[in-house]
């Protein structure tokens, strides 16, 4: 509360300012001129409440017989409407009612945030990269510049702060806190614009984690290499796991381990594989593969399999290695 209070302040500071000036500098000007027609008022501070009273059309004090006072008391309502018609009513109700300011409101939240993972483009990939993280119990802020999408709206609803602004602006990536971020994730479908709001993410935080999403192969690589951002082709992610498929296997995307792209596959054991019989190891060392996991007829789990370990028929195994050599065992099976 006290953060958005001080960012709506910044947003109306000079109607305000402009708006105590005009009290307290009528106030002076009031005193002088009540000292003048032998009508003294009693000091500034008091004669300022009076200014602040006929501001809102609410004199205070009996009108004066001097001319100029009377004069006064004409003009100071009209500049002091004025001022109030500039933004301090707006302030006042603003100030009253949030909700008719949710872009700062989330700007505000985001701010309280620390260690954080930023969210950029919330189309299908954002709202699921971050329902994900919530799921695990990461603090997230979001940036969209679309805000009207349904997925924006599910995001909400998850307690996640979500910026309706242009990430590609410094000043916007500063109000998500981005000095004090982990991580940011890169989710949209322009790479040009993902590179610009890394970089300027760098900018702010040269020890965030950029994990970018980046549909040329290539450019993902020399990403890579040149600043250390984890660049992810989606084609490349994605191209093992379709081919997969195609081949009948049941199998997750990959996860890179030093610089090896890792699968995890699920491979029921056929009564005509190659494989039935065969001891754990030799599987793993004929394929170079590790099986992580067994699921024998009667549904009993073996996780971490012993090497002597027998693979029968109507098992189910679970295989973790690179996509080609996964292919392998499921051509053997």
């Amino acid at each position: 509360m006290l953060r958005d209070t001080w960012l709506l302040v910044q947003e109306f500071q000079w109607p305000l300012l402009a708006f105590l000036g005009t009290v307290l500098g009528g106030g002076i000007l009031y005193n002088h001129l009540s000292i003048l027609s032998g009508e003294p008022i009693g000091g500034v501070a008091k004669a300022a409440y009076h200014v602040l009273g006929l501001v809102f059309l609410s004199p205070l004090g009996e009108f004066s017989k001097a001319w100029f006072l009377k004069t006064f008391y004409f003009l100071m309502p009209i500049l002091g409407i004025s001022i109030l018609a500039q933004g301090v009513a707006d302030f006042g109700m603003l100030f009253f009612n949030r909700q008719a300011r949710s872009k700062e409101w989330e700007m505000a939240v985001a701010s309280t945030f620390n260690n954080h993972i930023i969210v950029i483009g919330l189309g299908h990939l954002g709202y699921r990269v971050a329902h994900h993280l919530h799921s695990m119990e990461e603090d997230v802020v979001a940036i969209e510049i679309d805000p009207e999408t349904d997925l924006v709206a599910s995001v909400k609803n998850l307690g996640i702060p979500v910026i309706a602004d242009d990430a590609g602006r410094e000043s916007i990536l500063k109000a998500a806190n981005a000095s004090e971020a982990c991580a940011i994730m890169l989710c949209t479908q322009n790479d040009s614009l993902n590179l610009q709001i890394a970089l300027k993410a760098r900018d702010i935080n040269p020890d965030i984690q950029v994990v970018i999403r980046i549909f040329d192969d290539d450019f993902a690589h020399s990403l890579k290499e040149q600043f250390g951002f984890h660049a992810m082709s989606a084609t490349a992610t994605a191209s093992p796991v379709f081919a997969a498929a195609a081949a009948g296997v049941d199998m997750t995307r990959p996860i890179t381990v030093e610089g090896r792209p890792l699968n995890l596959a699920r491979i029921e054991i056929s009564y005509q594989s190659k494989l039935a019989g065969l001891k754990v190891a030799e599987i793993e060392r004929e394929f170079d593969i590790s099986i992580v996991l067994i699921r024998e007829q009667d549904k009993t789990l073996i996780f971490h399999p012993q090497s002597y370990h027998c693979v029968s028929a109507g098992d189910i195994i679970v295989v973790l290695g690179v996509a080609k050599e996964v292919n392998a065992v499921a051509q053997n099976n």
